[in-house]
């Protein structure tokens, strides 16, 4: 039961992230969840409480969707030879 409220929670705290986050994002809704989850695991290693392990999960999301999103959108560059 727990494992379906951190899918569920995850989902909500990546949503949160990639509507604060500024401009398009490259991702479907399943990172978006991965993303949500990994932030709150992050958080829940740095804060006991529950509110405060939401709000510390939304933020590490944003940074968590920014950098993805960058990594994603460099990757279908290549380096021109000069």
């Amino acid at each position: 039961m727990e494992w379906i409220w951190l899918i569920i929670v995850g989902a909500i705290v990546g949503a949160l992230g990639r509507l604060i986050n500024p401009g398009s994002d490259p991702m479907g809704w399943i990172v978006t969840i991965l993303l949500g989850i990994g932030s709150l695991l992050l958080a829940g290693l740095l804060i006991e409480e529950g509110f405060w392990r939401f709000v510390v999960g939304v933020i590490i999301a944003i940074v968590l969707v920014t950098v993805y999103g960058r990594v994603m959108a460099n990757r279908g560059r290549t380096a021109t030879a000069p």
